[in-house]
C-alpha cells in the first residue's frame, strides 16, 4: 500500500501550505502529493488528473477535507467511485471519514445514496418551476426569429426572394423555405393574404 495526497485551493492567490504539511505529516512523500490551484468545479484538474494515472489498486489517497477532492456531492462522489473501482481508497483526515475496508463500501453507499437524492430533489425543483411558469403564460423554447406572415405578404406583392431577404435581414434559403412550405398548405395562403 502506497500512500498518496492531494490538495487543492480555489484560486492562484490561495496557499496549499496548510493542506500539503497535513499531508506530510501522515506520511505522504512530497513526490506523491498532487495539487490543483483551481475551481472544484472545473473538470480538467490537472493534478487530479496526473494523481488518477499514478495511483494502483490497493493504494490510498489522503485528502484533507471533503470539499476539497469536489466541488460539490454529486461531484466528489462520482471521483469517489471511480478510485472505488480501481480499488484506491480516500480518506479525509479532518472529516474522520475514510473508503477502506467494510465501513468503507458502507460509507460510499450512503454517500451515493445522499447524491441520488441530491440529484432527484433537484429535478423535482426544476419540474415544479416549470410547471409553475407554464401556468402563468410563460412559453419555452426558442422564439421564431422569422416572421413567415411578412414573408407571404411581400411575396404577395410581386417582391422576390432576394429583396425580401434584404429587407427582413434573413437568409435566401429561408425565405424559400417559407414559400415552399406555404405553397404546400394553399388555405394558409390564402388567410395570410385575405382573399375571400
Amino acid at each position: 500500500m502506497r500512500l498518496f495526497g492531494y490538495a487543492r485551493v480555489s484560486t492562484s492567490q490561495q496557499s496549499l501550505d496548510i493542506q500539503v504539511k497535513a499531508l506530510k505529516a501522515e506520511g505522504v512523500k512530497a513526490n506523491r502529493i498532487f495539487t490543483d490551484k483551481i475551481s472544484g468545479s472545473h473538470v480538467n484538474r490537472e493534478g487530479l488528473q496526473m494523481l488518477s494515472f499514478k495511483v494502483e489498486e490497493g493504494d490510498v489517497i489522503l485528502v484533507k477535507k471533503l470539499d476539497r477532492l469536489g466541488r460539490d456531492t454529486a461531484d466528489m462522489i462520482q471521483l469517489i467511485k471511480e478510485f472505488d473501482n480501481m480499488d484506491v481508497a480516500i480518506r479525509f483526515l479532518d472529516d474522520g471519514i475514510s473508503t477502506e475496508g467494510t465501513m468503507g463500501k458502507m460509507v460510499v453507499t450512503i454517500l451515493s445514496a445522499v447524491a441520488q437524492a441530491e440529484r432527484q430533489r433537484i429535478l423535482e425543483r426544476t419540474n415544479e418551476g416549470r410547471l409553475e411558469a407554464k401556468a402563468k403564460g410563460v412559453k419555452f423554447g426558442r422564439k421564431p426569429t422569422v416572421d413567415k406572415y411578412k414573408v407571404l405578404c411581400l411575396r404577395e406583392k410581386g417582391i422576390g426572394a432576394t429583396e425580401i431577404s434584404r429587407t427582413l435581414k434573413i437568409g435566401r434559403s429561408t425565405v424559400y423555405k417559407i414559400l415552399k412550405n406555404e405553397s404546400m398548405q394553399p388555405s394558409k395562403i390564402i388567410i395570410a393574404s385575405g382573399d375571400p
